[in-house]
Parts: structure tokens; sequence; C-alpha cells
């Protein structure tokens, strides 16, 4: 970049990644969501999507550590509670992804213990939390912005999973309905903080290089999975092994 960028024109190029970019271009998951795995490969796709889930919160109270504006810290801590619950009357979408893997037949002390997670999974999912930990604040809230990506993603996903598949239905889709809602919510309030806060060359160039490396982190996962349980179907030693192949 030579030049500083309008808003609407960062707000262009952000969204050009996420056309270039985000996962739901690979072919893992066109295939999760065309109907054409089978249980034991979407059982290893819920389980190691889980070591991201549970990161979500650790990331985000990394983020929250980091930050002297009290705006930012309220609008960010529900994040924190949408995924880990209250304790109380909200389960959280932790709880709701438990459900899922649940529902698939995985047992839950072995999705939670994450010791059957693929070695690039946990890789690449540490380094997400690692990575707010770094540079400035817009960087670390730009990571995010794949939420606004996330509600398509979600909409093709529970349509084509309850279609295509026997084994899946309405009770184990509740992360994803819910997240309809919250994405949009916490993508858009993201979007605003980096436009306002990214007033220099060299933090819109970081702003499109966080959200760049975030879709890294998510595509990373899906060639993990593709070359595990898919194409040519090597799975790493300890990692978890379907019982349906």
């Amino acid at each position: 970049m030579t030049n500083l960028m309008s808003r609407d024109e960062l707000e262009a190029a952000l969204r050009a990644i996420g056309a270039e970019r985000y996962h739901s271009l690979h072919p893992f998951h066109k295939k999760l969501h065309g109907g054409e795995l089978n249980k034991g490969q979407v059982q290893a796709w819920a389980l190691n999507r889980y070591c991201y889930q549970a990161a979500i919160p650790r990331k985000d109270a990394a983020l929250m550590a980091r930050t002297t504006c009290r705006e930012l810290r309220r609008e960010w801590i529900h994040r924190i509670q949408d995924h880990d619950g209250d304790g109380i009357e909200e389960e959280g979408g932790i709880e709701r992804w438990l459900a899922l893997t649940t529902g698939l037949g995985i047992d839950p002390e072995i999705v939670i213990s994450t010791k059957q997670a693929l070695p690039a999974t946990v890789h690449a999912v540490e380094e997400y939390v690692e990575y707010v930990k770094r540079g400035p604040m817009v960087q670390a809230v730009a990571s995010s912005l794949t939420e606004l990506f996330a509600p398509k993603i979600h909409e093709e996903r529970i349509s084509g999973m309850l279609e295509n598949y026997d084994f899946i239905d309405e009770s184990v889709m509740k992360y994803f309905r819910r997240r309809l809602n919250q994405a949009p919510r916490d993508a858009n309030f993201a979007l605003k903080y980096v436009l306002e806060h990214a007033d220099t060359i060299d933090l819109q160039q970081k702003a499109l290089e966080a959200l760049t490396f975030k879709c890294n982190v998510l595509w990373a996962q899906l060639d993990a999975l593709y070359f595990a349980y898919f194409e040519p179907g090597l799975i790493p030693p300890g990692a978890f092994r379907p019982q349906e192949t």
C-alpha cells in the first residue's frame, strides 16, 4: 500500500479478502455440505473444529486484557459469554458444539480433551490465540472479521447437512442457528472499530494482513482434515480414527 484508503475502500478490500480466501471455498467444506462425506469423516471434522470453538473465549480474553478502552471491553465480553455460557441459563456455543459431537456419537471426554485432534489443527488454533496478543489492537480486532462471512456458511451448513445426512437432525444444529444472529452483531462492531481506528497506511495494511491470517488459520484446518481423512487419508499417530470409513 502506498496511499491511505477511505473507509469505503478499506471495507471493500477487507470483503475482497473474504471473497477470495474464506474457508467456505475449501474442497472439504464443499464435500461436507454436499453430502459427500461418510459419518466418520463428519465426526473427524466436528472433533477437530471443537479445538477452534474452545479456543475462542481464550482468544477473546487475551484481546480484552490488552485494551484500556472500556467501550471495547464492554462490547467484547459478551463474546466470551456467547461461547462459555453463564453457567445458569445460557448454555453457550461450546455446549452447543458438544451437542453436535455427542449427536454424532463421539464421547464428550474425547472431544474436550482435544488429545485426538490433528497436530495441524492444534498448531493453527494456538497460533491464532497467540496472534491477538501481538501487534496493534486494530490487528487483533481485524482478525475476527471472518465473522462478516459466517452467516452464509452457516446457512449452507444447516441446509446441506440436514438434507444430505441421515445421521444429522435439527437437535444438533443449534450452534449454527444461534450464530446466524450472533455473528452479524459481532462483525458489525468489529468492522466499525477497524474502519475508525485503522487511520494510517500501516494500520490499514495490518488490518488486511490480520484478516488474511485468520482466513489462513481456518483454511489450514481444512487442509489437515482433507489430507488425513479424505485424500490421501494419512491419519497421524494418536489422531482420531473413525469407526466408519
